[in-house]
């Protein structure tokens, strides 16, 4: 089993706070997030944001792989996800993203394609996560 590590340390109070976020792999190391960030166009970035990279990223190496599995070498695919982030009844929540991909593949149907691509945004593992259950251990630390 393989573990990836992300990290964030909030202080302060919603609208007046701020925070950091951390990726193990460095990649993000201490990179600002805020209550402007996340609901206005503050400069840093946010948890939907993040999310959507994310999916983006794991869905064009999803469609990769299933094109590969069909004997199909693409040339690129490139990915833009929209994480819709809605204030619903019982507060914010993800409710929804959208895939658009634009890939260039040699050899492609239209059919053989729009298949590969169903079946990466099925089985990528950050779709499937959307989905997943979620746990947590929670401690008050002094």
């Amino acid at each position: 089993m393989m573990k990836r590590r992300g990290s964030a340390v909030w202080q302060g109070e919603l609208k007046g706070g701020s925070g950091t976020v951390s990726t193990e792999s460095g990649i993000l190391s201490a990179t600002p997030y805020s209550f402007t960030t996340r609901f206005e166009n503050g400069a840093g970035t946010n948890p939907e944001e993040l999310i959507a990279a994310a999916h983006a990223g794991c869905f064009s190496m999803a469609l990769a792989a299933q094109l590969g599995g069909a004997g199909l070498k693409p040339d690129s695919i490139s990915t833009s996800a929209t994480v819709f982030f809605d204030k619903l009844d019982e507060g914010w929540t993800v409710s929804r993203v959208h895939l658009d991909v634009a890939a260039k593949v040699p050899g492609a149907t239209r059919e053989g394609f729009e298949s590969a691509a169903f079946a990466a945004k099925k089985g990528c593992p950050v779709s499937r996560l959307l989905q997943a259950e979620i746990t947590m251990e929670a401690k008050l630390v002094s």
